[in-house]
Order: C-alpha cells, then structure tokens, then sequence
C-alpha cells in the first residue's frame, strides 16, 4: 500500500493528472527492476500486487509523492474482517509484556466509528495475547487498519518515502551539478518538489583536482536511484580556455567571481539552447566568499532566466545531512582542489567593476563558443550507462 501526501490538497482535474503521474513513475520504476506488478489507484491509496514484495519496497520508497509503503492484508471493510486481521498480525509479532496499539482509520464506510473500529479490534487482539497492554502512546508494536469502501487494509510496517510531488509534474530545468557536496542536494530538492532535472557539469580542465569528474558523475549516478527507471542526462563542458583567460588576465581578486558568473552564463545559454527556463545552482548563503550576499547580487545580474537556489538558507550541517539521506555524501573525495581559487578572494564585487573586466578579457564570445557542443552522459538506477 503507497500512501501519498499534499496531492490531496490539489483540485480533482490536478490531482487526477498528478495521480497517473505517480502511477506510471512507480510502474516504471518496478518496470526497469524486471519485477512483476499490477497496480490499482484507490484515489486514497494505492495499491501495488506483486509477487516480490521484499524487492519492491526499496523501489517504491525512492519514487517521489510517495509518503510511505506499507506490506499491508487486504480483507473486507467490516470491523469483524478487520478485527480477525488484526489479531492474526498480533498473534505473530506480540509477546507476553508488550505494549501494543491499533491505529484505525474509517473513510466513507458507514455503521462504525474509527473509535469503534480501533477499540474492537484493540479487544480481539488483547484477549488473543495473553501478557499484553495497552499504550497509546509508545506502544512496542502498532497494528495500523483502515476500514474503506474498496475493502479493508491492515499493516503493521511503514517504509518513508520522500514526499514531495510527482517527479515531472513541475516542468524541466538545467541544475550547474559540481563534484561538491551541495549542488546535488539542490538538485534533488527540485526534483522532490516535481522537476525534471537535468545537470550540467562546466569542467575546468587542469584546474580541477584529478578526482572531480569521478565525483561528479557519483553524484549523478547516486540522484538517478531516485528517479528509478527514469534515466538521467548530464551535459560536461569542457570549459578550461575560459578558465586559462580568467588566469591570464583577471585581476585575482576578482577571479571567483567571475568564474561563478562564468558558469552561471554558460548554464544560462545552455538551458537557452535546450529549451529550460530556468537554473538551479547550490549557492549558500554566507558559505564562501562568492556566496555573500553583496557577490550573490553581482554574479546573477544580467541573467535573463530564473536561478533557482533551493539551498539559499541552509545550515552546512543540514546539508550534509540531506547528502548523507541522498547518498551523495562521501568522507572520501579525493583530490576536488580549484587552481583557479586566489589567495584572498573578494567578498563584495560591484556590479560595474566586474562588467568592466568581463568586456576587458571578452569572456561572453568565449562563453558563447564553449557551449555550443558538450560531452553527454547518462545515468539509470545507480549506474551510468
């Protein structure tokens, strides 16, 4: 049983839309796993039938929309059938000085409460185990049924989902992925609220530690086990005669943030190219020196498309947490150094200062050439492919 979240909050011609948007991703998902499946839309639940349902839950539980999955019983919607189910879920996993609950559920079933529901099946369950009590609270054990007019489901396990909407339903955009630790979060953020995302990778050639393209296409690799059966494309362009003109010829400085507003112009002309209305980077608040507010400002103007900064007000702690859940955290990256990075990087460059320097060194025709081709990749379940 798949329970979704905030979808029920949409009008019924989104929500239906919505609703097959999640079914054909889950059955995509289970597809490209080889495993057998049939699924029914209950419109408050959904139900998957399979004959692995070990194998199945850690697919489903990475589809976004997804609340949580639950192994569940199906039985009739009586409080009799669902009392019997309860008891034998009971019978199973309870023990002399356990604590137990039901959590009951009625929806559109008449002749019971959920009250009466829960304390029915609370009493059959009691008296079938001898030793046991009650606790509303903190139970040791919880039996969760749910009496509907498509039948009844009883469970005792729910398996976290992340949430969030449909992947798809909230159109594409471009997201700059690096080899770091917080632009693939703000990838995935975007992509739980629903986009379709695709990565660009600006590489800097002999300025990049030795070990960050293998980085980056980790974290490409570790954001398609989200989106199963769905592959998931990066861009690389290779970017190091912009990088060799900022070495020669930028005042150092200046240097970072003309190589963040460097890339952010070829990730803009890309999505241009492509057809995306918009950039998501990994930019933080006060993180670095070009992501102070002053530097923020600067590296974005003149920008003609939305840059979206899902992490914008992040703690690193908390970012590392999320790159932990993802799995794109690793203590080991190896050698991710910039050689382009200066001893003492600006914190507050003006706008007019940097657009004067950018016209100096004429970096727009270089941009303009660099992201005319890139190197393609894919990724599909966790591996490129």
């Amino acid at each position: 049983m798949v329970r979704f979240g905030e979808l029920f909050l949409k009008s019924e011609p989104v929500r239906r839309q919505f609703m097959k948007v999640l079914v054909n991703n889950i059955h995509v998902a289970l597809t490209s796993y080889h495993l057998d499946h049939t699924i029914q839309d209950n419109r408050s639940r959904i139900l998957i039938e399979a004959g692995d349902i070990d194998a199945i839950l850690p697919v489903v539980s990475r589809v976004f929309g997804v609340v949580d999955i639950a192994p569940a019983l199906l039985t009739e919607s009586s409080i009799e059938s669902l009392s019997r189910v309860a008891v034998s879920l009971g019978v199973r996993h309870l023990k002399p000085g356990m604590s137990f609950a039901i959590r009951a559920r009625r929806d559109q079933v008449p002749g019971f409460t959920s009250q009466e529901l829960g304390a029915q099946a609370g009493s059959a369950v009691y008296e079938a185990v001898p030793g046991i009590t009650v606790d509303l609270t903190s139970p040791d054990y919880e039996i969760f049924l749910e009496a509907r007019k498509e039948g009844g489901i009883a469970y005792d396990t729910r398996i976290s989902g992340p949430g969030g909407l449909p992947y798809g339903t909230q159109g594409s955009l471009l997201s700059l992925l690096s080899a770091g630790i917080d632009s693939p979060v703000a990838a995935w953020l975007m992509m739980k609220r629903g986009v379709k995302v695709t990565h660009l990778y600006i590489d800097t050639g002999r300025y990049a530690g030795c070990d960050c393209r293998a980085n980056v296409l980790r974290n490409l690799a570790a954001l398609s086990l989200w989106t199963p059966g769905l592959p998931v494309h990066l861009t690389i362009i290779h970017a190091e005669p912009f990088f060799t003109r900022l070495m020669s010829d930028a005042d150092p400085r200046f240097r970072c943030v003309l190589c963040k507003r460097g890339m952010l112009k070829m990730a803009a002309a890309r999505a241009i190219q492509t057809g995306f209305p918009g950039v998501i980077t990994g930019d933080n608040l006060g993180q670095v020196a070009t992501q102070t507010l002053s530097n923020l400002v600067t590296i974005s103007s003149g920008i003609e498309m939305p840059v979206l900064r899902p992490l914008i007000g992040y703690d690193k702690e908390d970012i590392i947490a999320l790159a932990r859940k993802i799995g794109t955290f690793t203590n080991e990256p190896g050698d991710t150094s910039c050689g382009v990075l200066p001893p003492k990087p600006a914190t507050a460059a003006g706008q007019q200062v940097i657009a004067e320097m950018e016209d100096n060194i004429r970096t727009d025709d270089l941009i303009h050439d660099l992201v005319r081709s890139g190197e393609r990749i894919t990724a599909l379940n966790g591996e490129i492919v």
